[in-house]
């Protein structure tokens, strides 16, 4: 039942001896349960939300729950105002209160629309647990434009005692949520063509907590028959224009939006201009895509397992081939996905596996790395390599990784080969590494990133037209494979820090961190100066590069073994780009 204009609430009732646990649950898990009073025991009115209310007869419906069981259905709960007098009631905010917002910002509020109740689901998140209490979320569910996406979000986020602004946008399988034709409450909510669905967490959540702690006598609401209050609902103000949302589409198969604060994002803008910068006179300038930096960290922050690639054997007069382009930002990427507590793995070729297992163990030894990171090698054998190499027993709905990164990696070109910037072919020395990227585009929920300098790096695909016009031997060493995202530096190792900084500025965004953590727990800032410690740093790139050198690997356009990358000094050019990155993400 809708009362437009008014402020809703949820209803539950528990005995006293649960009341403490249950707000620490509120507290822990906000996003569904935003607590707007707490009575005593006994009393069964709310002075803060309704002047003279009574909650045994204010709701149309009530539901009585005994031993996590749902006995039956009331209008009244006089006939337990004995046991009343041992419980505490909670009203908890409802989404109901935020429809008018949303209406107001000119978007269609399809249930209300369709005459129906919301439609409301299970989802496979957990909350956060206390004591007894402990459940799933529950989400509602409302069908959005696309092109109102972001002003769905501008509605109600700042609208916390409704829930706030979403916490997922996209395929309801993200969720764990096999049929929206089939809400576990409410009614189903018909779709239109070019809708979206949009999730907001939903305080049916408590009686999911109710049900599993299994308490004799407990009693809510029945859903859609919420307590009425006297206060009117917010409109939305906004303390700055920093803290404005921005929606970004990161992912088509699944469908997945991700939401950024526009102080982030501007942030990250930044980053991408101070990389895209050409030291090196090759025309790059011509190759960029704007916003594939803030698109692809993104990608990369919703995933828990990331697979690295690294390696180009310019120099395949000398032994080892390699250049001292790419392994530094490869590096740098996994330094910051450890503090991130996400899973890393660095695949490279065969023949250089000794070589990289040096450079990881000092790269832990210098405390670039917090632990040293799995090192992987590919060989091509059969049809179904890349799919066996990249899924659990080659299922493509069980993937090991969700996103694949190859910075500076040597790309195969267009007629099969490998080739250097000097187009001479180098293929005796890369293994088909390229094979797992053209796989990902055929796996649902596994994105890619591609990072290079001159356009015949693995990634580059998507460009390879600009790079053949602009890009000296183009025409030849352009590599045909595409990533999702194309990330292009004036030397790689930049597109490395950046990434490495990106995901640092996401992560210290509330915005952004909230919609991650669907709005339950409690945000993870505290962990701010583990992850600031994994940023690349002047003195810790130096300490890498005289590793790297001391190993033999040269410098990419000259071949020697000086404190330089890509025949650029490592002093005042490199080190003053560290700190530009630096000096924007901490800002």
């Amino acid at each position: 039942m809708r009362h437009v204009g008014y402020k809703q609430a949820n209803v539950l009732i528990l005995h006293k001896s649960l009341a403490d646990d249950f707000e620490k649950f509120c507290h822990a898990n906000e996003g569904p349960l935003p607590l707007l009073y707490r009575s005593k025991p006994g009393d069964w009115k709310c002075p803060s939300l309704s002047s003279d209310s009574d909650i045994r007869t204010d709701c149309l419906q009530y539901r009585v729950y005994e031993h996590g069981a749902c006995t039956g259905s009331l209008k009244s709960l006089k006939e337990y105002s004995e046991q009343l007098k041992n419980m505490v009631t909670f009203y908890l905010g409802c989404s109901f209160s935020f429809e008018k917002a949303v209406q107001n910002a000119g978007i269609p509020v399809r249930n209300v629309e369709q005459k129906c109740n919301v439609s409301m689901y299970k989802t496979a998140v957990p909350c956060y647990s206390v004591s007894a209490f402990c459940c799933n979320l529950v989400v509602t569910m409302r069908p959005i434009p696309e092109s109102k996406l972001e002003a769905a979000v501008l509605a109600t986020c700042e609208l916390k005692e409704a829930h706030g602004a979403p916490i997922h946008m996209g395929d309801p399988g993200l969720l764990g949520i096999q049929n929206l034709s089939k809400p576990d409450y409410g009614n189903p909510v018909h779709l239109h063509p070019g809708d979206i669905p949009v999730f907001w967490a939903c305080g049916v959540t408590g009686v999911e907590a109710i049900i599993n702690c299994k308490t004799p006598l407990a009693f809510t609401h029945s859903p859609g028959c919420m307590f009425i209050t006297d206060l009117k609902n917010d409109n939305v103000t906004f303390r700055s224009s920093r803290e404005v949302p921005q929606v970004h589409c990161i992912s088509q198969d699944p469908l997945h939006y991700s939401i950024v604060s526009a102080e982030a994002a501007q942030k990250i803008k930044t980053l991408e201009t101070l990389i895209g910068i050409d030291p090196g006179d090759r025309g790059i300038i011509h190759l960029h895509c704007p916003e594939e930096l803030l698109k692809a960290c993104l990608s990369i922050s919703h995933a828990q397992s990331v697979l690295i690639t690294t390696g180009f054997p310019t120099h395949f007069t000398y032994e080892p081939p390699e250049e001292n382009d790419g392994p530094p930002g490869a590096l740098a990427i996994a330094a910051i996905l450890q503090a991130l507590q996400k899973e890393v793995a660095i695949v490279t070729d065969q023949r250089a596996m000794n070589l990289n297992r040096k450079i990881i163990e000092e790269a832990v030894q210098l405390g670039i790395l917090k632990r040293p990171v799995p090192l992987l090698s590919y060989q091509s054998k059969s049809a179904d390599s890349a799919l066996m190499f990249l899924c659990e027993n080659g299922n493509p709905r069980r993937p090991r990784f969700d996103h694949l990164i190859a910075i500076e990696r040597a790309g195969m070109a267009a007629d099969g080969n490998y080739y250097n910037a000097r187009k001479v072919n180098i293929k005796h020395l890369v293994d088909p590494i390229d094979e797992l990227f053209l796989a990902a585009q055929t796996l649902p929920g596994v994105t890619t990133t591609g990072v290079g300098d001159g356009g015949n790096e693995l990634g580059m695909g998507k460009i390879k037209d600009a790079v053949k016009k602009h890009i000296k031997n183009g025409d030849v060493i352009a590599c045909d494979v595409a990533a999702d995202f194309t990330i292009v530096a004036g030397v790689s190792n930049w597109g490395g820090y950046a990434i490495a900084c990106a995901l640092y500025i996401l992560s210290t965004c509330e915005v952004h961190d909230r919609y991650l953590r669907k709005a339950v727990g409690f945000p993870r800032l505290s962990n701010k100066m583990v992850w600031l410690s994994a940023l690349p740093s002047v003195t810790k790139e130096e300490k890498l590069l005289k590793t790297l050198v001391q190993h033999g690997v040269r410098s990419g356009k000259t071949a020697s073994l000086e404190m330089e990358v890509d025949g650029l000094p490592f002093y005042n050019t490199h080190s003053l780009m560290i700190e530009k990155l630096r000096e924007t993400t901490q800002k």
